[in-house]
């Protein structure tokens, strides 16, 4: 009993090593299957991420084009209407800005304001040259770098897009230029010999007027008067 006891158990264990050896053998398999589900889904979804960024790249280049378009159509739009704006500031910096003329005026500005042009230059700011038009140059100690000393014609921009450079005087470092001296003023031109009337002159001229006879009246005219 003891033998086939002992024959038995052992026959049991073998089987239940084969029954946990394909165990093993089908969850390693599951489990390759799975990695392999894994590695597919990591693919797809960074296919999904790359055409997501796509997509949103292309939704911005979209948005961007149509901000240029509109952008330069503006732009073009109001171009024609800066000599407006340059005479608006002149009559205000003259103190010609008044009345009726002052409301048409500043809402003018209010209008294309809201198209988003915006003016810029000033006295003080740093020249740039992509902003600034230099149309004269001088020095001074006062600044470190290239300034803006004297704004002759404001500047005007949409957004990034420069519509019209400001036109200005720029200061460069250095000491303060020499100041010209006073131009002389022009001598008196002299007489000429001619007309100067000399001694000798004036004398003939005086004698001249004693010998000239004095009109006589006749006391014993014949007319009968």
């Amino acid at each position: 009993m003891s033998d086939e006891y002992a024959a038995e158990r052992e026959g049991e264990g073998e089987r239940a090593n084969l029954a946990v050896t394909e165990l093993l053998a089908k969850l390693a398999e599951r489990t390759n299957e799975l990695q392999g589900v894994q590695t597919e889904l990591a693919e797809r979804t960074n296919d999904l991420q790359r055409l997501q960024a796509e997509f949103s790249n292309y939704k911005k280049r979209v948005e961007r084009d149509r901000q240029v378009v509109k952008e330069t159509a503006v732009a073009g739009a109001l171009s024609e209407l800066l000599p407006v704006l340059d005479d608006i500031g002149r009559a205000r910096e003259h103190g010609e800005l008044e009345g009726g003329f002052r409301q048409v005026g500043e809402a003018f500005e209010a209008v294309v304001a809201k198209l988003g042009l915006a003016r810029f230059g000033a006295a003080g700011e740093v020249f740039d040259p992509n902003l600034h038009e230099a149309l004269l140059s001088t020095t001074s100690p006062d600044v470190d770098e290239v300034t803006v000393a004297v704004l002759f014609r404001p500047g005007y921009r949409i957004g990034e897009r420069v519509v019209r450079a400001a036109q200005v005087q720029v200061a460069e470092p250095g000491p303060a230029p020499e100041a010209e001296p006073a131009p002389e003023p022009a001598a008196k031109p002299k007489p000429a010999a001619a007309d100067v009337p000399t001694p000798a002159a004036k004398g003939a001229a005086g004698k001249k007027a004693e010998a000239k006879p004095a009109v006589e009246v006749d006391d014993d005219d014949d007319s009968g008067l």
